[in-house]
């Protein structure tokens, strides 16, 4: 199985780190549904052309997490990922990207309207483009 997941090698973002946040992301989102088979660590690494010990710490602390599950011989599966998982995670994701753009803005010292004002127009903009 072919998993989408890109690595910048020029990011300050260790690899592991950047592999285990967006597998995490497409398993919680569900668009790696639970009972999914995922390749071989051997085979991961391969594809995205890094360590195997890199992938290893990866499947580890997702299984670690409860979003994955290893059956010797067999593999390793995506895991039930309940609903409050989901909203934890999409809360907690959104919130940090939303408390990171609140700190610019304050240090560049925007007014809370006009953070607010900012924050409608990209929300506006994003979900136009969408349609």
């Amino acid at each position: 199985m072919w998993i989408p997941v890109q690595i910048n090698e020029n990011s300050a973002e260790p690899l592991y780190h950047q592999i285990e946040t967006q597998l995490r992301s497409l398993i919680i989102s569900g668009v790696i549904t639970e009972g999914t088979l995922l390749p071989s660590i051997r085979e991961f690494a391969g594809d995205l052309k890094c360590s195997v010990i890199t992938v290893r710490r990866v499947y580890q602390d997702l299984e670690n997490e409860g979003l994955l599950r290893t059956r010797q011989g067999t593999g390793t599966f995506v895991s039930h990922v309940g609903d409050g998982a989901m909203e934890e995670y999409k809360r907690g994701t959104v919130g940090k990207a939303l408390e990171s753009a609140v700190d610019i803005g304050r240090s560049i010292h925007c007014s809370k309207d006009e953070l607010e004002q900012i924050f409608m127009e990209i929300v506006e903009r994003k979900y136009r483009e969408k349609e």
